[in-house]
């Protein structure tokens, strides 16, 4: 049987960015249950007390084990190793191809003893993006010239992030990090990553603010 509680608790579930809200403690629990009490009369399909809704809502904030993730994700963020940014980049999509791999190669072998020079590369099932320093996009238009580019997007920056080796096990780091960001209005044009260690691709405008509201989840 459902109930007011289990009911509102599953509602908030739902909204990723309302969970991490009410774990801050910045939501008016009562301009929230105002709000939300159409959907959880719908659901329960009886008339419910908007008191009841504000009470299910501390109760949900106040969990235990919700306040245990958050702790979790804090403490991740909070050994966050070094923070790294590059400049002048420019991103490629190609259509995989046969041909594609055999392209690639002959780009890693004329810039491998450019050691300032930025390259990577991630594979889906239909496109394949690579990523480059700008003074070295004039190799990868000539080498994959052949090649059906899907898009071609220059002025973008990159902020790689080395996380410690414990957030491959507690859920949401990337989650915390992305909504962080999104508040603050930063488009993520693209994410690189490994296990201890992602890269997110924005545009030079924006990097300045999203170096600063990485540099804070530390001391959050």
């Amino acid at each position: 049987m459902k109930t007011i509680a289990s009911t509102v608790a599953a509602y908030v579930k739902t909204k990723p960015y309302l969970s991490a809200a009410l774990s801050d403690g910045i939501i008016n629990l009562t301009s929230l249950a105002r709000q939300i009490k159409p959907q959880i009369e719908s659901s329960l399909r009886k008339s419910v007390n908007q008191g009841a809704i504000v009470m299910s809502l501390k109760r949900v904030s106040d969990e235990a084990e919700f306040t245990k993730d958050s702790s979790k994700i804090l403490g991740v963020l909070k050994n966050m190793g070094d923070i790294t940014v590059r400049s002048s980049l420019v991103d490629y999509s190609f259509s995989v191809s046969e041909s594609l791999l055999l392209n690639q190669g002959n780009l890693l072998k004329e810039i491998e003893n450019k050691k300032e020079v930025f390259y990577t590369s991630s594979r889906g099932v239909a496109e394949s993006n690579i990523i480059v320093s700008q003074n070295i996009a004039h190799m990868v238009d000539d080498l994959f010239m052949k090649e059906l580019c899907l898009s071609k997007v220059e002025n973008l920056s990159s902020i790689t992030i080395k996380l410690p080796i414990e957030n491959v096990t507690i859920p949401g780091v990337y989650y915390f990090i992305f909504q962080r960001l999104s508040w603050e209005g930063i488009n993520v044009y693209e994410v690189i990553s490994t296990s201890n260690e992602f890269t997110i691709l924005i545009h030079e405008d924006q990097v300045n603010i999203a170096f600063e509201e990485i540099k804070n989840l530390k001391f959050l």
